[in-house]
């Protein structure tokens, strides 16, 4: 049986796919990459079994950015397509957004590996999960929030949609790009470059097997209805 086949929409090219792809992978998923921020245009949103959204620089309040608003009308048209949605940090308040709720700048920045508490442990583990955003988001009318810390939401579902604020995707190798591509925010908010990768390395197995089970969750229990159902 083939995979599903697969939207992967990334916003600039330093925030690659990371473990989301290998996970991908091992479920044999046709996946196409769509730089939407090149304005790039993918076929009609129900062609596809599972869109998933990665992170950004930019705000999801952005609007003087133009795919802000086309990515918005696929995310909308995905959840009236019953196409799940994995919405990875920008996209996850780009998800919350498109559902009805709002995204604003947080109290404070989070640059790091954060504690997160969880509703749901067997979807979301609770434990250091890596950040990077300085805007959070208002729950969706009609959204279950899975996770949480003292800045917001951190995991929310809706329908057979799933937000994330925190990375999954992200290990070593990514980390060492934003490091250099990103300097300046990690400069601007006093955080180290060298202590957050030696971080990263030292929990880099831990959180790689955490984020596994959180992507097969989230594979069992929003995105293999669509492969049963025939779509």
């Amino acid at each position: 049986m083939s995979g599903p086949r697969v939207l992967l929409i990334e916003h600039e090219r330093a925030t690659p796919a990371g473990l989301v792809t290998d996970w991908l992978e091992r479920h044999a998923a046709d996946v196409e990459v769509l730089p939407i921020d090149e304005g790039a245009r993918p076929e009609a949103i129900e062609n596809y079994d599972l869109m998933v959204s990665l992170g950004s620089e930019f705000s999801a309040y952005d609007d003087h950015l133009p795919w802000i608003g086309e990515e918005l009308r696929l995310m909308r048209e995905a959840a009236a397509a019953d196409v799940p949605v994995l919405g990875i940090c920008f996209g996850g308040q780009l998800l919350a957004r498109a559902l009805g709720g709002e995204v604003f700048r947080a109290g404070e920045a989070e640059i790091g590996w954060y504690e997160v508490d969880s509703e749901e442990t067997d979807l979301v583990a609770p434990g250091p999960w890596f950040q990077w955003h300085f805007d959070t988001f208002s729950l969706p009318a009609g959204a279950r929030r899975i996770a949480h810390n003292r800045v917001g939401p951190q995991a929310f579902a809706h329908g057979r949609s799933l937000g994330l604020q925190f990375h999954p995707e992200v290990g070593v190798e990514i980390m060492e790009t934003w490091a250099v591509v990103y300097r300046h925010e990690l400069d601007e908010h006093g955080v180290s470059a060298d202590e957050l990768l030696e971080r990263t390395r030292a929990l880099a197995p831990e959180a790689s097997a955490v984020s596994w089970r959180l992507l097969e969750g989230f594979y069992e229990q929003f995105a293999i209805p669509a492969e049963r159902s025939g779509r």
